[in-house]
Parts: C-alpha cells; sequence; structure tokens
C-alpha cells in the first residue's frame, strides 16, 4: 500500500516457498522480482541467468519464533520444546525454505533433533506451518515473528523469540528477473525497498533491515 501511495504502481503478489519459485522462475514463470526468504537463492538465479547482474541486495533479516496458539504455552527460553505437553511441531520444509532450516539448526542446538524428529510435521512453507498450529493440528509452529507481532494488534497466543545465536542468520534477497528488466514499475518496487519508509515498516515486522 505504502509503494502505490509513493509510486502509483500496483504490484500483484504471489506467496510461496522460496525453492518453489526457483523451480518456478527457472521454468519460464513470468515473475519480474523475486523477494526471497534467503540470500543463496538469489545467487542461484543470477548463475543461472534467471536475473539481472548486479541487482540482488539483502532487504531484511529474519526473526524466528517458536509459536503457539494458546496463551502461555511457550515460555521465556523454549523450554517446552522438551515437554512431553508435545506432540506435534510444525515447520516448514528445510529442503525449500530458509525459515525450516532455521528451525532444525534450533532443535540440532537444542539436542532435541533426533528426540522430536517423529513429533515433526512438516509444511510447504512457514505460512503452511503456522496455519497448522493456529487450526490446533500441532501445538508449536517454528515460523517467522512478521507472523505473530503484527503491528498495533496483540500477539495472539504465546512465543518464544529464538536467540539468533542458534540458527543461521536469515538473509532475505532481493532481485530484479530477466522478465522484469526493463519494467520500470519492478525497478520502482526495489529502489522502494532501499527507502526509509520500507525499512520502517519492516522494523515494526520484527525484521531487521
Amino acid at each position: 500500500e505504502a509503494f502505490t501511495a509513493a509510486t502509483g504502481h500496483v504490484p500483484k503478489l504471489s506467496t510461496g516457498s522460496t525453492g518453489k519459485f526457483h523451480s518456478q522462475i527457472a521454468g519460464g514463470a513470468p515473475f519480474d522480482v523475486l523477494l526471497a526468504a534467503d540470500d543463496e537463492t538469489p545467487r542461484r538465479l543470477l548463475a543461472e541467468g534467471h536475473a539481472v547482474a548486479g541487482s540482488a541486495f539483502t532487504y531484511a533479516i529474519g526473526t524466528l519464533v517458536l509459536w503457539s496458539a494458546t496463551p502461555g504455552f511457550v515460555d521465556a527460553q523454549g523450554a517446552v520444546l522438551a515437554s512431553d505437553k508435545v506432540r506435534h511441531v510444525a515447520i516448514a520444509n528445510p529442503k525449500v525454505a530458509p525459515y525450516g532450516a532455521a528451525a532444525m539448526d534450533v532443535l540440532k542446538a537444542r539436542g532435541l533433533a533426533q528426540a522430536l524428529a517423529p513429533k515433526l510435521v512438516t509444511g510447504e512453507s512457514i505460512a503452511q506451518a503456522y496455519q497448522f498450529a493456529a487450526t490446533g493440528n500441532a501445538e508449536l509452529a517454528f515460523v517467522a515473528l512478521s507472523q505473530v507481532a503484527v503491528p498495533g494488534r496483540p500477539a495472539a497466543g504465546s512465543y518464544w523469540l529464538v536467540p539468533q545465536t542458534l540458527y543461521g542468520e536469515i538473509r532475505q534477497d532481493a532481485v530484479l528477473l530477466k522478465a522484469g528488466a526493463k519494467n520500470p514499475a519492478a525497478q520502482a518496487w526495489l529502489d522502494f525497498l532501499k527507502g526509509d519508509a520500507a525499512k520502517a515498516l519492516m522494523r515494526g515486522f520484527g525484521y531487521r533491515p
């Protein structure tokens, strides 16, 4: 909305897992810009000739949380992960979703990867992982802070802000794709992401610009 107000351009958004978007773009999907949840996928697209050289940059650094739809269920240290009360933990597919890979980093750092393996419920993306917990199909989900701490609205349920020492930094890069190379709106969108207005919005949603 802020981009449209500032430029008059109206973007058409498609959301999903970063890995799936890589496959679609490599297969010829006509996207103009990719906002990835990692920095590796834009580098791959550049190397494969699907993106414009020199256009990639980090627009945000993501924050991982362990979330439950139940208030008071998640403690401030994430000790609930080892609790017998937990039967299912939802994560995004670590093979295609950077937040899922970060979740696995946390489980390994806590020495819980083997014990929790039978309890893991894998979604295609963090949006699906969130839905598993929101609907009660999982007691816990590893998701992005931006999904649970929306500006102007109290956070639903309970969550543990995972220390960034427990997982690899989630650097999220944007890149101009070959299909959008001659689209002035695509370049305007990337320019907007680098500006103060966009950075302020991202901070409000728990991202580090």
